[in-house]
């Protein structure tokens, strides 16, 4: 990764023309995108990046290795019991029983693997799957700087492209929902009341996006939903499919089980499509990748997904007192976490967006102490640090260095393209819109 030849002609090629580093973010910040409306919150770095043929190959091959692994533990490891496994990836009592009323024939496609650039490739940070993933509009942005001269010329000339990751959510809605060919389904795009003002206006520029897609979305909160008479029904209107934008997480509110208890009778009676169940949050937790970390499950894996695995998996476990392997030796985990502790993180299993996340290089002896103790037994994982390559991006004073997470999207018809955010901190340990990031978009290669 580090030696990317597209990075580098475009960058010459920029400063040959002598183009100025906020052009294409003026013009990504041309009202008429409302920017501020999608994912990107309103900021976008002064450059695309770009993956090169051989690399965009392996992570394509890697993603469908990743998602084969993770979807089939509970028949690998738990002999089928979705049950067993969810207790084991930290679920609570409430969640597995809406997990297990709730379940889908089999589990989504659609994910988004969350990677950092390492100097040879991508290693996983976390995967998200399910509808409540973010960034499915990255493609606009695509589509803003091909409306640049130079971008769209570099890209013909160097034979690049990009997905339509909005377009390929519709596809896989419709694929996973069975929704009838031909078809215009209602759909609800159900957030939790507490978060449901403040996404409203994205919620809104997304159902317009989603209008020549074939699709007619309707923001509400859950509490909005009642279902009678057969359907699950908003202002007055029969709803075909429930976009969930609602957590598996919001089961511990007090309210929690009541708000979602008529959506889920009403998926389990077939009344409505529930996209996506709630176990697609399974799959995402980090207690899942702690047991395709595990070496005692290698022998789970065949030769291709092994492969995957060992690029692309850093050492993670649950915090559990006793011995773990670590590069093939047996510790002490809570030994090896004190040690260690410049090159680990904690993590709650099941939680976004950063939160409850120590990066251990961030905080002193006394601080890491205290929060592993307040881990320990409980849906937490340890994973080793990942030290990503940073890329350079033009600015005002020259090139500056920044910090990405490459957001690679799976789709019912595949790879779905990228969400890439940015910081200029590398020792951030988090990367996210909600924590000062800055988005860009990717241009793959399609042949050598």
């Amino acid at each position: 990764m580090t030696a990317n030849a597209l990075t580098e002609r475009y960058l010459a090629e920029v400063a040959r023309r002598g183009m100025r580093p906020t052009e294409l973010i003026e013009a990504a910040l041309d009202p008429e995108l409302r920017l501020p409306w999608t994912t990107y919150e309103g900021r976008c770095l002064s450059r695309p990046v770009f993956l090169e043929y051989p690399h965009y190959v392996r992570l394509v091959g890697d993603l469908e290795n990743l998602h084969a692994a993770l979807t089939d533990l509970p028949r690998r490891l738990f002999g089928g019991d979705l049950a067993a496994f969810a207790r084991a990836v930290g679920m609570t009592d409430v969640q597995v029983g809406a997990i297990m009323r709730a379940q889908a024939p089999a589990p989504t496609r659609f994910a988004r693997a969350d990677l950092y650039p390492n100097g040879s490739g991508f290693q996983l940070m976390e995967i998200n799957m399910g509808s409540t993933v973010g960034g499915g509009d990255n493609a606009m942005l695509n589509r803003s700087f091909l409306n640049h001269p130079m971008v769209a010329e570099f890209v013909a000339t160097n034979r690049l492209s990009f997905v339509d990751t909005l377009a390929q959510i519709v596809h896989t809605i419709v694929t996973e929902c069975q929704v009838p060919a031909g078809t215009r389904p209602l759909m609800a795009a159900a957030d939790w009341p507490a978060s449901f003002d403040s996404l409203l206006p994205i919620l809104r520029y997304s159902a317009e996006q989603l209008r020549p897609l074939g699709i007619e979305m309707v923001p509400c909160h859950v509490g909005q939903l009642s279902a009678r008479d057969g359907r699950v029904w908003l202002d007055g209107r029969p709803v075909d499919v429930v976009y969930r934008l609602f957590m598996i997480e919001d089961l511990l509110d007090p309210q929690g089980p009541a708000l979602i208890e008529p959506v889920l009778r009403a998926a389990e009676r077939g009344e409505v499509k529930l996209f996506t169940p709630l176990d697609a949050e399974l799959y995402g937790s980090k207690g899942a990748l702690a047991l395709l970390s595990d070496e005692a499950n290698r022998h789970l894996y065949d030769a291709g997904e092994l492969d995957s695995l060992d690029r692309i998996l850093p050492w993670t476990r649950m915090v559990r007192p006793g011995p773990v392997t670590v590069d093939g030796e047996q510790v002490d985990l809570l030994e090896f976490a004190f040690a260690q502790r410049a090159e680990l993180i904690l993590k709650p299993t099941l939680r976004y967006g950063g939160f409850g996340v120590v990066p251990g290089w961030l905080v002193d002896a006394g601080e890491w102490s205290r929060q592993l103790a307040a881990a320990m037994d409980r849906p937490f994982v340890l994973q080793r640090r990942i030290r990503p390559e940073p890329e350079l991006f033009p600015a005002e004073h020259g090139l500056e260095s920044w910090t990405l997470i490459w957001g690679a999207f799976l789709t019912a018809a595949g790879y779905g393209g990228q969400y890439i955010r940015g910081t200029t901190d590398p020792d951030s340990g988090v990367v996210n819109m909600a924590s000062g990031a800055t988005a860009t978009c990717c241009f793959h290669q399609t042949a050598p």
